[in-house]
């Protein structure tokens, strides 16, 4: 699979005798890159030798201990794929310091969000500056969970999105979010839907082998130490493995507590 974007040295022949070739692909984003350069391995001139933009030699000045590759002035399209290369003495090396100006980053607006009654999400963006997959969340059991994701274009223009989304009863709320480089997280708005689904109950067996629901359903159970122990889609967890002790059900839309403990035996009294 080809790498969107990656940063490496490669040794490549060339006609410059003891060189060799930093890379840098990505995407344009209208911002020029800037480098820090070295003196050569001889202390006669600068590490960079040439430059070179998806093939083709740029007329960038590389003598001095720092310079701009003028991305900008080759008319570019915003998002169009880049393969720099750098060519350099071997015994040095040059550093690109903005490489990551080259990522997309999270600058979608949301102009349109909605939620049918059959689990439908969708929703309208512009504004979008790389193809980033969009992480659809659902809030319940206290936070917001990853349900989907769904790619982004990752172009300026309007774009729909759609979904489909797990619904539980009563009221359901969703949105969709980006991750870019450094943590940097671009987070929608909520859109909120109701569901006429009726709501499971539950109940723990005498044997304390299983908890049943009266419907499927997502859940999850904790331990009082907060660690996940179970977790699932169905009408039935096993909790027969499970310590005795006090634990959190998260069923539907609802977080509840149960405890595992084994009936006291009945002693019987003399005759």
């Amino acid at each position: 699979m080809k790498k969107v974007f990656s940063l490496l040295a490669v040794l490549m022949m060339s006609g410059i005798s003891n060189a060799a070739t930093l890379v840098i692909e990505g995407k344009f984003q209208n911002k020029n890159l800037f480098v820090k350069n070295g003196y050569g391995s001889t202390g006669v001139g600068f590490c960079t030798k040439e430059i070179k933009v998806n093939g083709q030699i740029t007329t960038d000045e590389t003598n001095s201990t720092s310079f701009e590759i003028d991305l900008r002035s080759l008319r570019f399209k915003y998002g169009e794929e880049l393969v720099i290369e750098i060519l350099h003495d071997d015994e040095c090396m040059p550093h690109v310091l903005n490489a990551e100006d080259l990522k997309p980053k999270p600058t979608f607006e949301t102009l349109m969000m909605n939620l049918n009654p059959e689990g439908v999400f969708k929703w309208t963006t512009q504004g979008e500056s790389g193809s980033i997959p969009f992480i659809v969340e659902q809030f319940k059991w206290n936070k917001w969970i990853p349900v989907g994701e769904v790619q982004g274009v990752g172009t300026p223009d309007q774009h729909d999105y759609s979904f489909q989304v797990p619904i539980h009863s009563g009221e359901n709320k969703f949105r969709v979010k980006q991750k870019g480089l450094n943590y940097t997280t671009r987070i929608s708005k909520e859109v909120i839907g109701v569901s006429h689904l009726n709501k499971p109950s539950f109940a723990i067996q005498s044997d304390l082998s299983s908890v049943d629901f009266s419907a499927e359903t997502a859940y999850e159970i904790y331990d009082v130490y907060g660690q996940i122990v179970k977790k699932g889609f169905g009408k039935q967890i096993k909790i027969d493995n499970l310590s005795n002790g006090e634990y959190y059900l998260c069923f539907d839309n609802e977080v509840t507590e149960f405890k595992k403990v084994p009936p006291v035996p009945v002693k019987k009294r003399p005759l």
